[in-house]
């Protein structure tokens, strides 16, 4: 191996951190608070806002933003847009408040989750290629933007119950792969194991 190849292999290594965690524990723990509020636990208020914003919305742009740099067009694409999903559900939520603008109907509503169940459905299909807690992720967030849909089509709140269990779930699922991943990567062996 001559000079400039060393130089060019240096080049491509890829020493930077894994952002996956920090997407999945910003997604995680976001959908956790709120579904404890479609469980009928807690109620809606800032706190749930303020994660959607922050953790949920932000940090999850940051997370995808890295996995484009990392050249991982799933995580890319997963991470921006559930952190996107985060701002607008806010959005959604609080600009009526303000007076910005009216409040989205029951169908609307409906049309916005069905749409994000759709993308979330293709997304699982690509979870198949990758480890089975990621997959429960996946597979558990179709099945509550669904349920949401439908609870918000038809008015049915034990559907949005319903909806708020597996909703609290999937973001366990969620907080557990980001915090396997952060462990296995200390332990430099499997701590968590992702099957």
């Amino acid at each position: 191996m001559n000079a400039n190849e060393i130089v060019t292999n240096v080049k491509n290594l890829d020493l930077t951190a894994n952002p996956a965690p920090l997407g999945l524990l910003g997604f995680g723990m976001t959908t956790v608070l709120l579904n404890l509020h479609n469980a009928g636990f807690i109620e809606l208020g800032s706190m749930i806002l303020a994660m959607g914003i922050f953790y949920g919305g932000l940090a999850q742009i940051i997370a995808g933003i890295q996995e484009w740099k990392k050249n991982n067009t799933f995580g890319a694409t997963a991470f921006t847009s559930y952190g996107v999903f985060w701002l607008t559900l806010v959005g959604l939520l609080v600009l009526p408040k303000m007076g910005l603008a009216d409040a989205s109907s029951g169908n609307a509503m409906a049309a916005y989750l069905f749409m994000w169940g759709l993308f979330t459905a293709v997304m699982f299909i690509g979870t198949l290629r990758a480890n089975r807690a990621l997959q429960v992720v996946f597979g558990t967030l179709t099945i509550l933007f669904f349920l949401l849909a439908l609870g918000e089509a038809t008015g049915n709140g034990t559907i949005v119950v319903t909806a708020g269990y597996i909703g609290i779930i999937c973001g366990l699922s969620a907080i557990y792969t980001g915090l396997a991943q952060v462990l296995n990567e200390m332990y430099k062996s499997t701590v968590a194991p992702l099957g």
